[in-house]
C-alpha cells in the first residue's frame, strides 16, 4: 500500500486545491477525499482533477450517513437546509477512519477563518475539530497562521512557517496561489451544495417531513423530474428517458410504477413509506397525473388505461385524460415557516 503523510478533504473547489498543493510544496504526500451525497460531490470528475492538478483522489459515499444526519443536525441549519457544521463534522470524521488505515499522520482541509458566516467563524472551526475528534490531526493549511498551532504543526509534520495566513471572504490571495501553482483550470467560488438552494431543498424538505427514516435513495429520487406530493404521499414524475431510466434504477420494492398503456409518456413512481400503504383514491388520482404528462393521451381523449406496478405485479387503473389529480408541488414558502418554527 502507498504511504501518504496527510489526508485532505477535496471538493473540488479552488480552497480545496490549493491546501493541497501547499502541503504536497513540502514534499508530503497526500490522499484526497472527494465527499459524494445526493446534495454534492462529482465523482465523474475525479479522473481529470488528478491529471490536472496531480492530487491523488478517492470518492467517499456519505449519503445515508448524511440522510440520518438530516433529520436533526445538532448544530441546526442554515439560511436554507444546510447543516454546514455537521456536514464538515461528519466528513472529518470519515477523514480520520481513513487516515487511520493509511496510517497518516494528518487532516487537512481547505477552511479559511472568516470566510463563510455559519460554518467557517472562528468559533465553528473549533467547534467542528472539538465534535470531530480530530484537534490532534487537523490542519488548516490556507488560515494556519491565525490560528492556534496544532499537534502535526508542532511535531514537524508540517512546516508552520510554510503554511498560510489568509482569512475573509475575498479570493485575491487564493487566485495569485493558483498562478503561482500554474493550476490548469481555476474553478468558480460557488459552493456547489444543493442544501443551500432553495429551488432543491424545497424538494428535500417533504422527504425529512413525512419519512421516519430517510435515506439516500429518497434524495436521489428528490432530485429527479418534476415532484408532486398529496399529504404524506409523494410522486416523482419523470421529465424524459433518462429521468425515466433513474427512476427505474431508484425504485425500491414498496413502490408503485406508474405508466400509460397505449401511449407515449412519463415513468412515475410513488414512494409508498413502510406500513403506510397508499388507498385506492390515491393510486387512482396518481394514474391521472401521469396521464395527464402524456401529450398524446391528452388529445387522444377519453378513458386512459395506466398501468400500476409493485412487486412485480401489475394492475390498470383506467382515468379520463383530463380527469383532475389534486397533487401539489413542493412549496419553499411554507417549506421555510415549518423549518423556522422547528428552529425556533
Amino acid at each position: 500500500m502507498h504511504q501518504y503523510d496527510v489526508v485532505a478533504l477535496f471538493s473540488g473547489g479552488l480552497d480545496s486545491i490549493i491546501a493541497a498543493k501547499v502541503v504536497q510544496e513540502q514534499g508530503r504526500t497526500v490522499k484526497a477525499l472527494h465527499f459524494t451525497s445526493p446534495f454534492f460531490g462529482k465523482p465523474h470528475r475525479i479522473p481529470e482533477w488528478q491529471e490536472m492538478y496531480g492530487i491523488d483522489i478517492e470518492a467517499v459515499d456519505v449519503g445515508d450517513e448524511y440522510a440520518r444526519l438530516m433529520q436533526g443536525p445538532p448544530h441546526g441549519f442554515g439560511k436554507v437546509l444546510n447543516p454546514c457544521i455537521d456536514c464538515k463534522i461528519l466528513m472529518l470524521r470519515r477523514a480520520k477512519l481513513r487516515m487511520l488505515e493509511l496510517g497518516a499522520k494528518a487532516i487537512i482541509s481547505g477552511e479559511v477563518v472568516g470566510q463563510r458566516p455559519m460554518s467557517q467563524r472562528r468559533d465553528a472551526l473549533n467547534i467542528i475539530s472539538r465534535d470531530a475528534e480530530v484537534r490532534d490531526y487537523l490542519v488548516r493549511p490556507l488560515c494556519a497562521q491565525r490560528l492556534t498551532p496544532t499537534p502535526p504543526e508542532e511535531a514537524g509534520v508540517l512546516d508552520r512557517e510554510r503554511l498560510l495566513n489568509i482569512s475573509g471572504r475575498g479570493r485575491k490571495s487564493q487566485l495569485a496561489l493558483a498562478e503561482t501553482y500554474k493550476l490548469p483550470e481555476i474553478p468558480t467560488p460557488a459552493g456547489g451544495c444543493m442544501l443551500a438552494e432553495v429551488e432543491s431543498a424545497k424538494r428535500y424538505w417533504p422527504v425529512l417531513k413525512w419519512s421516519e427514516s430517510p435515506a439516500a435513495n429518497d434524495f436521489e429520487m428528490a432530485n429527479l423530474g418534476r415532484q408532486f406530493w398529496k399529504g404524506d404521499s409523494w410522486l416523482t414524475v419523470g421529465r424524459d428517458q433518462e429521468d425515466n431510466t433513474r427512476i427505474e434504477e431508484l425504485a425500491a420494492a414498496g413502490d408503485l410504477l406508474f405508466k400509460v398503456k397505449d401511449f407515449p409518456g412519463p415513468l412515475c413512481l410513488g414512494r409508498q413509506w413502510p406500513g403506510r400503504p397508499w388507498r385506492p383514491e390515491t393510486v387512482r388520482e396518481a394514474a391521472a397525473l401521469t396521464a395527464r404528462y402524456s401529450a398524446k393521451a391528452r388529445r387522444h381523449g377519453g378513458e386512459i388505461a395506466v398501468t400500476v406496478t409493485s412487486r412485480g405485479e401489475m394492475a390498470e387503473v383506467c382515468v379520463p385524460a383530463a380527469e383532475p389529480h389534486g397533487w401539489d408541488t413542493p412549496d419553499w414558502d411554507a417549506a421555510k415557516e415549518e423549518i423556522t418554527a422547528l428552529r425556533d
